[in-house]
């Protein structure tokens, strides 16, 4: 077999990673026939998807909280986001999209564009573009606003006023709308190393992905995450070369129900073995972050699936209309709820929200007298 990379050992040393592998292999292996017939599956992956995304972050030397995570998301945040945030989000819905497309679109070369933001530049350019178009005010003939009291002099230099504000405020957009779609293709060089050969990169980490293919899949997946980590493709990628190690064990039937939380894992591996001098010592935890990932994961759905068990006892006797069923599902699916959440996606008023809360006897996360949000922990 060809070397696998520069920066990797070649041979395999086969006796160092015999244990892990197997202990990787069976644990994915384990979770996901758990998954296949589990009630809660949809919910245990919305749920995944928010912690991965935290902890990607984490393995960068970010503190994102999990309640800000989900209250951003819901577009509920009740302070301005971070930088952090918004990179953690950024990594929840890359993940999303990973998870809710076909296996294999992650690693294709169609993906991989949309995943490093490429595809579609020119087409989405065009769409602002003809949509700035209509809202050009060189295109109108009258103001919009017509003022209710015209007889009045003062009402009518006011409301005057009033439309020659509008119409700078939609000169000065239009202008920014028509610079941005002018400047969709370029970097800011204080924030990116033009120098950086991203394609050469991401060419050279394909062909350590194409090498992989005769390998065990969890093996691969773990040859494909050192090789990103020492090749660094993208710039300003968080958590992106994990995700697409998931997206490999996915590809490859090894995690067929569900996208492996792989930052998770690797949460659980001390940095010194993560970053350790040695290629094989890198390889060894990149298996135990495997394995741990799913490890977590098996422990985190029993114990949400007993939540359950225990909520849905509180149903008996209850009215065929109630709607605390469906909080039920949507509490197991996101690590909290607000009363804002639950009234947005049960269509119901806050205050009756919280009755709901109340009578299914949610545990309070925040400690807070305003803003509260429950879940089960």
């Amino acid at each position: 077999m060809p070397p696998l990379s520069g920066r990797l050992p070649d041979p395999l040393p086969w006796r160092e990673l015999a244990r892990p592998l197997t202990h990787a292999e069976d644990a994915l292996a384990r979770l996901d026939e758990r998954l296949r017939t589990s009630p809660i599956r949809d919910g245990w992956i919305a749920r995944t998807h928010f912690a991965d995304a935290a902890a990607a972050l984490w393995l960068d030397g970010e503190l994102v909280h999990l309640e800000d995570l989900v209250l951003h998301d819901a577009g509920m945040d009740i302070r301005a986001p971070t930088h952090e945030l918004t990179r953690a989000h950024t990594v929840l819905r890359t993940r999303r999209r990973i998870a809710e497309a076909a296996p294999g679109w992650a690693l294709s070369p169609a993906g991989l564009a949309a995943l490093r933001g490429r595809a579609g530049e020119a087409d989405a350019a065009e769409d602002r573009a003809d949509s700035a178009e209509p809202h050009d005010v060189g295109d109108r003939e009258e103001p919009m606003l017509k003022p209710a009291l015209a007889e009045d002099d003062e009402f009518a230099e006011l409301f005057a006023s009033v439309d020659a504000a509008i119409h700078r405020a939609d000169q000065t957009l239009a202008d920014e709308r028509r610079f941005s779609v002018a400047n969709a293709g370029e970097r800011d060089p204080l924030v990116y190393d033009l120098d950086w050969d991203e394609d050469a990169r991401l060419a050279e980490w394909r062909a350590t992905v194409d090498r992989t293919s005769q390998l065990p899949p969890t093996l691969a997946a773990a040859i494909v995450g050192e090789a990103w980590s020492a090749i660094e493709p993208l710039q300003r990628a968080t958590g992106l070369g994990r995700l697409l190690s998931a997206a490999l064990l996915r590809e490859r039937e090894k995690a067929r129900r569900h996208l492996p939380c792989l930052a998770e894992g690797a949460k659980a591996v001390p940095r010194e073995r993560r970053r350790s001098r040695d290629a094989s010592t890198r390889l060894v935890a990149e298996l135990e972050a495997i394995a741990a990932a799913a490890e977590e994961g098996l422990k985190q759905h029993d114990r949400w699936l007993l939540a359950r068990t225990l909520l849905i006892r509180k149903l008996d006797g209850r009215r065929s209309t109630s709607r605390l069923p469906e909080l039920i599902e949507y509490v197991i699916s996101r690590p909290l709820v607000s009363a804002g959440m639950i009234a947005k996606v049960l269509d119901i008023t806050p205050r009756a929200a919280q009755n709901l809360v109340a009578e299914l006897g949610l545990r309070e996360a925040t400690g807070r007298a305003r803003y509260r949000a429950w879940g089960v922990l």
